[in-house]
This record gives structure tokens, C-alpha cells and sequence, in this order.
């Protein structure tokens, strides 16, 4: 073989790069010591941060029901919103893994078995599930999910490039972390959320569900402090594997053809607003990390509001395949590439039926409807949303509502924003 022929190779090999698509359950946006983060260690994940694009304003849209996870990681994988399946799931087409199959790729899913996307997941070249809570218990997050894509990438078909689909199972709770993580923090010194509450203000439509079952009210310091101190650790634990798989993607040589997409499927508030889960559309709540490293992707980073199901439109495109309509996800690639500042100008964000909200570049109105009360946020005064100052900006209120009821109608979304007694918000602003 001609040296001309062996370089056109391997140009072709460059120009079709590997997919890693790694998503961890429960990862609050700020859960990276490279991020921001002054107190968790993951060294791993911050040398992928410093070499690649970070995304700040990175989001699950919401969720039809208390298991976040599940229709944020269907809306990840398909590229489309809860509101348009019909049940649980959304259809095994169109997906990511299937458009990427179409490409050539060999595709590769290991991950938790609980509320996930089972209906695309299916069409993985191999799929495999982990026992949920034996590996969170296991005091190794993280381990079996990476000790298994090690084995994939000693049997995959070197003449195709891989998509490989790591769902992890941390840093959900039980978080159990083994104690050389657990010794890395002094739990008295750990600081609290900036947000942090002893218990939310009011029934925000949601407090009796499991996850804010995990703390006794009213929610202490010293309490908050051991949740942190245990989820702190297990972030460390996961951060140690994934560097054990960033390792071998060294060692074998693939790591500059590799477009690695990291995120997670929505937050966690443990102690922020004097809540413990994710059932809430605060940031804490539904704000992920949003990272992305490999080839033709610059250092750098954005503050444009973007979404979970934006991901799959952006790694076809990264990776040339032909685009999939009608999806509501968009395409981050003019971002990436520095030709736009954003692709949208504001989010919509939702919890079942008791919590709508929308925020631009500035501003955040939440809205309870059942018992029809609202807040307003001024995220660049208070980017931790504890002060709510809707009574002070009735026109900012006016007009955020406005697109409230926009982002509802192009969804699809009718559910009420006000409770059956109240006055029709056209002639009277939301309490």
C-alpha cells in the first residue's frame, strides 16, 4: 500500500470520529471542581473541561412525572420534548443511536437499568444494564460501566467508528463511596449551598416525594453537610474511573478522534432552597453540566441557554451525518464553531403539572399553579435565585408570562398556569 494511499486513510479515519457520549444521573450543573466548584475534586473531568467547550446554560427541559431521569434521558436520545410521545417513552425512532447507525457506526450502551430510555436503547448494537442499586452501594462509582467499555473497545470493529452510550448510575443516591473519596473531605468544613434553606418557603406542589423524603424537616446544616460530604465523594469516585477510560482512549490512540460529549440527565438541590431532589425548576433542579472535547471542538465556552435534546442535532452534525427533522432539539454547531452567540432566546422548563417557568438572558418567572403563585428571579443580580422580586417588576411579569404562554402553545403544553377559582390572567397579571 502506497504511502499516498495510507494517508488518504487515515484522513478518512479523522474526518468520521468516534462519538462517547457519557451521562451521569443526578450531577448538579456545578458539580466540577473546573467549573467553578471550590470543593469537589475531580481531576479528571477538570482536564477534559480545560481542553474543551463548556456550556453554562445547559438544561433538561423538565418532566411529566417525579423520576426525572427518564424523560430527560428520552429527550436526550431522540431529540424531541415529553410533550410530543404518546406514554412514557418516546419512540425508538427517530434516535440518536439509529441516525448514527445509519452512518456506519457500531454502537455501544452500558448503563442503569431504572427509568431510561428502553425503547431506543434497544437498538444499540449491544446493550447491557447494570444492577442500579448494587453499584451504587458498591463504594466504586462508576467502575463496572467503564471496566465494560474497556472491553468494548477491545472487541469493537476497528473499521468503524464506535458511538459509545455510558449512562452511569452516580452520583445518585444511596450514595456510597468507598473511603479513600470519603477521607478527601473534612465534612465540618464543607460549605453549604449559597441558597440553602432549613425547608422551602411554601408547597411548592412537590415536598412528600421520595427524594425530599431523604432529610428530615427542617433540613439542618449538619444534615445537609453529611449529604454533601457522601455526594461529594462519590463524584470523586466516578471522577476516578472516567479517568481510567480517558486513559485508555489515550493509550489506544484515540482520543484525538474522539468527540466526547459529557453531561448529565438534570440537578440535584441537596440543601439549596430547603430542597433535597430534582423535582423543582430551579437551577439546582434541572441546570446540568454540558461539556464537549475532540476534534474541531475549540477551548471555550458560552453562556447561550441550550437544552439536553439540543444534543442530539449537534453530534450528527459534528459527525456529518444527514439531519433528522421535525426535532425540537437545535444545532449547536454554530456556537461551537464561534458564528452565533446563542440559537434561542429564551427556555421553557416544566415539573408535572405544578411548576412551569421561563427564562432569557437575564430574567426567570416561575410559576405554581396550583395555588397560583409566582416568583421572579434577576439571574444576573442573583444568579442563586433566592431573592423574588415579581412584585417589584410587574412588567417584566407581564411579559415573561406572555412567553410563558408561547413556549406552552408551540409545545403542545395545556396544562392551566392558574388554579380554577383564579381570575383569567388576561385581564389581571398572576398573583
Amino acid at each position: 500500500m502506497t504511502l499516498a494511499l495510507l494517508t488518504l486513510l487515515f484522513a478518512a479515519e479523522m474526518h468520521t470520529p468516534n462519538v462517547l457520549l457519557i451521562v451521569t444521573d443526578d450531577q448538579r450543573y456545578d458539580l466540577i471542581g473546573a467549573l467553578g466548584h471550590a470543593t469537589v475534586q475531580t481531576p479528571h473531568l477538570d482536564r477534559l473541561v480545560k481542553r474543551g467547550f463548556v456550556f453554562r446554560n445547559a438544561y433538561c427541559l423538565g418532566s411529566h412525572m417525579p423520576a426525572v431521569c427518564l424523560p430527560s434521558r428520552n429527550m436526550l436520545l431522540s431529540g424531541r420534548t415529553y410533550f410530543r410521545w404518546k406514554g412514557n417513552h418516546a419512540p425508538a425512532e427517530p434516535s440518536l443511536p439509529v441516525a448514527l447507525q445509519a452512518a456506519g457506526y457500531q454502537s455501544y450502551h452500558h448503563g442503569k437499568k431504572g427509568n431510561v430510555a428502553v425503547e431506543i436503547e434497544k437498538r444499540f448494537d449491544s446493550v447491557n444494564y447494570l444492577a442500579d442499586d448494587k453499584e451504587r452501594r458498591s463504594g466504586q462509582p462508576g467502575k463496572t460501566v467503564v471496566d465494560g467499555a474497556i472491553r468494548f473497545l477491545d472487541k469493537r470493529d476497528p473499521k468503524k467508528p464506535f458511538f459509545a452510550y455510558l449512562a452511569f448510575e452516580a452520583p445518585h443516591d444511596p450514595r456510597v463511596a468507598a473511603e479513600e473519596y470519603l477521607k478527601l473531605y473534612e465534612r465540618d468544613k464543607i460549605p453549604l449551598p449559597p441558597n440553602y434553606l432549613p425547608q422551602h418557603p411554601f408547597d411548592n406542589g412537590e415536598l412528600k416525594i421520595r427524594d425530599e423524603k431523604l432529610a428530615a424537616w427542617p433540613r439542618t446544616k449538619d444534615e445537609i453537610r453529611k449529604h454533601l460530604h457522601e455526594y461529594y465523594a462519590v463524584m470523586t469516585g466516578l471522577d476516578h474511573h472516567l479517568g481510567r477510560l480517558f486513559a485508555e482512549l489515550d493509550r489506544r490512540k484515540l482520543t484525538d478522534n474522539t468527540l466526547i460529549v459529557f453531561t448529565s440527565d438534570n440537578g440535584l438541590a441537596v440543601g439549596s432552597h430547603g430542597l433535597m431532589g430534582k423535582q423543582n425548576v430551579y437551577d439546582a433542579g434541572l441546570k446540568v453540566p454540558m461539556i464537549f472535547a475532540g476534534p474541531g471542538i475549540p477551548k471555550g465556552e458560552s453562556a447561550a441557554l441550550v437544552y439536553l435534546h439540543d444534543l442530539m442535532p449537534t453530534i450528527m452534525a459534528r459527525v456529518g451525518t444527514k439531519a433528522v427533522p421535525n426535532l425540537d432539539g437545535r444545532d449547536l454547531s454554530p456556537i461551537l464553531a464561534g458564528k452565533a452567540d446563542k440559537v434561542r432566546d429564551s427556555l421553557f422548563l416544566a415539573y408535572r403539572d405544578v411548576q412551569r417557568a421561563v427564562r432569557d438572558d437575564r430574567w426567570k418567572l416561575i410559576r405554581y399553579p396550583k395555588i397560583g403563585r409566582t416568583q421572579l428571579f434577576d439571574l444576573k443580580a442573583d444568579p442563586h435565585e433566592t431573592k423574588d422580586i415579581h412584585r417589584d417588576h410587574p412588567a417584566e411579569v407581564k411579559r415573561l408570562e406572555a412567553l410563558l404562554r408561547t413556549w406552552q402553545k408551540d409545545l403542545g403544553d395545556t396544562a392551566p398556569l392558574s388554579p380554577p377559582a383564579a381570575p383569567s390572567s388576561s385581564s389581571a397579571g398572576m398573583p
